[in-house]
């Protein structure tokens, strides 16, 4: 699981209070905010509201997606998907372009098609758990 400084949505501040209760990874964060309820706790816990919650769930969410390491983070931020949910509300095809152009400007390899095609789906499996 990929660390909680990865999450680029977070204020520095933050960080340091969800570090205070223990929590190092997304893994951890989206285990204490897997709820409404735990949700609501940890904004209490980290002063922050729980739409903030929200979007760093949603963004830590997409880390987790397998083989998403930082390099290919910055692909999907450049691409404009910043979160999970971003992801799903585009079909395989437009996540696809976005990619490979994104990719295309940032003057690095694109992710093979298979790879693409595993985000993609991923993203839907992890949304319907």
């Amino acid at each position: 699981m990929p660390p909680i400084t990865e999450l680029t949505r977070i204020e520095p501040i933050h960080l340091e209070r969800l570090a205070r209760q223990g929590v190092f990874t997304t893994g951890l964060f989206l285990e204490v905010s897997e709820t409404p309820t735990r949700r609501q706790t940890l904004a209490d816990q980290v002063d922050a509201s729980t739409n903030d919650v929200l979007r760093w769930r949603d963004e830590a969410l997409l880390l987790n997606l397998a083989g998403l390491g930082s390099a290919e983070h910055d692909l999907f931020a450049f691409a404009g998907f910043d979160g999970l949910g971003a992801v799903l509300k585009v079909d395989l095809d437009t996540f696809h372009a976005a990619v490979a152009r994104a990719a295309g400007r940032l003057q690095v390899t694109p992710p093979t098609d298979l790879v693409i095609e595993t985000w993609w789906e991923q993203a839907r499996t992890l949304h319907d758990e």
